[in-house]
């Protein structure tokens, strides 16, 4: 099971040190699991991010470079297609930014047997829909026609995913995919307060601002619901991973600093420094991983596909970017990689480098490369590239050929 929130910064869990927001639950995750601390998503926005998640490219190679209308096509090896086809029950439930109705990367298209969610990236902006998807067909939420607003599209998300977990008489994969604590844009265009949620409970007597209030508890309402989805679950045999797509947004008249929401990192969504592409994770597997760990090993979206398939006792396509880390999660010695590669195709085109302690970034095929030491310097403060020009040739030289051109996402300044 991936649980994946959006836009959920890497300090926003409490067990990631987030002091004001409670989350029992995924804090419990944490104590029952391995919670690493040097995790990266796909990208620094949702898609891209998502399409590194499910087919196993980092975003040189990835068929999503951006947010956009480029959509996985029948070529593109998903995830759920090889669990499904290694005899795996898939559900998803919730956000789909990876193909639309009527396009290749539709969902009961790439290998999900049920499917509960939004009709786009855009539609999932919006917290209380009028129209959600059931597989092929569509489900009228009249609890929000006209001004009403009953039916608050995560909860109905989180019903269809214990749902499906207490109903699996097999193996099953179950991605539930919130869009929490995303604003909801619509809504904060209007009113100013994208921060939208039934209620701001348990923090209504807090004095915050009312964005703040609700951006809380989004979040303490997600953590309750992944309590109820790992009730559903048989404990026992069901391997969890929970993690966010990116960090955390400046969107619907939240900040992130209200709530020091990047943690120690620098950076938010839509930046390559690590707060922007750094993210919470946490693997539980009961008897398999190590229970109340911390684990500092580097990896990234693109490992999921490898890991899960070998987790399934399957084999994953060749000439992937991801490498499985089963063997980290099972407590033994992996080498990991060389480096790791994100780009960034808006504002400009953005590229980051992580190579083992080392960070860079930089605008532009021709841009001055910003070296930084994340290992005592995690919050990217001072920029070493002029000390360590070896280390700056060695990046120039993974980046000269990390990456493959695409028409569709041609590289701009």
């Amino acid at each position: 099971m991936v649980i994946l929130a959006d836009d959920l910064g890497y300090g926003d869990a409490g067990c990631y040190g987030q002091a004001r927001i409670k989350t029992p639950n995924i804090d419990r995750l944490a104590a029952e699991g391995t919670r690493f601390t040097q995790a990266y998503a796909g990208s620094t926005v949702c898609a891209p991010s998502r399409c590194s998640l499910f087919t196993g490219y980092h975003t040189g190679h990835a068929r999503m470079r951006a947010n956009s209308e480029v959509y996985l096509g029948k070529r593109d090896v998903t995830i759920s297609e090889i669990l499904h086809d290694a005899g795996y029950r898939t559900g998803l439930f919730g956000k789909w930014s990876l193909g639309t109705l009527g396009t290749e990367g539709y969902p009961n298209d790439k290998g999900f047997d049920e499917w509960y969610g939004y009709f786009s990236q855009m539609h999932a902006h919006v917290a209380y829909p009028q129209l959600l998807l059931h597989n092929r067909g569509e489900v009228n939420l009249t609890g929000n026609w006209g001004t009403s607003r009953k039916q608050f599209a995560n909860d109905l998300f989180t019903e269809q995913a214990v749902k499906f977990a207490a109903g699996s008489r097999q193996p099953f994969f179950l991605h539930l995919a919130y869009t929490i604590p995303h604003a909801d844009n619509e809504e904060g265009r209007d009113t100013g307060n994208g921060m939208v949620v039934p209620s701001d409970e348990p923090y209504s007597k807090e004095a915050w601002p009312q964005q703040e209030r609700n951006f809380a508890a989004m979040i303490t309402r997600m953590d309750g619901d992944i309590g109820r989805v790992l009730e559903a679950c048989d404990a026992r045999n069901t391997l969890v991973i929970f993690t966010s797509d990116n960090g955390p947004h400046k969107e619907g008249g939240h900040s992130p600093e209200f709530f020091k929401s990047s943690g120690p990192l620098r950076g938010i969504k839509r930046d390559l420094y690590d707060g922007g592409i750094r993210v919470p994770s946490i693997v539980r597997w009961p008897g398999v991983v190590g229970e109340g760990k911390t684990s500092d090993f580097v990896w990234a979206f693109w490992d999921m596909l490898p890991t899960l398939a070998e987790v399934a006792g399957t084999r994953a396509p060749a000439g992937l970017d991801g490498q499985s880390i089963v063997p980290v999660l099972t407590g033994r010695e992996q080498k990991p990689h060389e480096y790791l590669y994100w780009e960034f195709h808006e504002g400009g085109f953005f590229q980051g480098v992580r190579h083992g302690k080392w960070k860079a970034v930089r605008k532009g095929l021709g841009g001055k490369l910003e070296l930084y030491d994340v290992a005592a310097d995690i919050g990217e403060s001072s920029n070493v590239a002029a000390g360590n020009p070896e280390v700056v040739g060695s990046i120039e030289r993974y980046l000269a050929t990390a990456r493959t051109d695409d028409p569709n996402f041609p590289v701009k300044g």
